[in-house]
């Protein structure tokens, strides 16, 4: 029998993660979003914010079990994070979500939360922590440990034995060597080649990955980048 599944997050994410639910017992019933968007999925309504999903969940009454995915990607984890435990305290189920065609070594470790998506890796004794987004093809080779709200781009290779903090986001086609630790809140640029261990709330970019220049970073970190939705 199916269950009800609703996602906060109505762009692409949402489209990718709703794509993974087929041949899973989870069927999309609505989406959440902070911002009034056009519906992407057919037949799926957005619900505007908090407000308008009290409400929808007023009008649904008592019914099974609703599950719920954070489909807010990027470097957006500890909104990620605060929306979970938004949905968790209004009572949703929080659904890990992977692919089917995506490996998960069995004494690998998955928290809760967490998205695996298409042809990604999760390898021998790795461990996830909660909300973790492991993008298409990328991997996450053995004894990694990933931080709450991490962000693991498509196509990124993480070696053996890494441990990468909360928060982070690593971009897409980043490769991280082994037995390096990258701090929270930091971000690995595009294709950067990790070759030592990035401090906390750094960017790095670069073959081998370097820190960002000031100027840069500020001005990646504009006011109002990274709102939920």
């Amino acid at each position: 029998m199916k269950q009800d599944i609703l996602f906060w997050g109505a762009t692409g994410q949402a489209k990718v993660l709703d794509e993974a639910l087929h041949g899973t017992p989870l069927r999309l019933v609505a989406l959440v979003d902070n911002r009034p968007v056009p519906p992407p999925l057919p037949g799926v309504p957005v619900l505007l914010g908090e407000g308008g999903l009290k409400q929808w969940l007023q009008a649904r009454g008592p019914r099974l079990p609703l599950w719920f995915a954070v489909a807010v990607g990027g470097g957006h984890g500890a909104d990620r994070i605060a929306l979970m435990d938004l949905l968790l305290n209004l009572g949703l189920r929080a659904a890990t979500i992977v692919h089917r065609t995506a490996f998960v070594a069995v004494d690998a470790w998955v928290g809760q939360g967490c998205q695996v998506l298409a042809q990604a890796s999760v390898c021998s004794h790795a461990k996830l922590g909660r909300g973790v987004i492991v993008n298409t093809a990328a991997s996450v080779d053995h004894d990694c440990q990933i931080g709450d709200g991490v962000h693991i781009g498509p196509g990124a290779r993480l070696a053996g034995e890494i441990t990468v903090g909360d928060r982070v986001f690593i971009g897409t086609g980043a490769v991280v060597l082994p037995r390096l630790r990258i701090g929270p809140d930091a971000v690995v640029g595009a294709g950067a080649v990790v070759t030592r261990d990035v401090p906390a709330g750094a960017t790095v970019v670069g073959s081998p990955a370097r820190p960002l220049a000031r100027k840069a970073i500020s001005e990646e970190r504009k006011p109002g980048h990274g709102r939920p939705h």
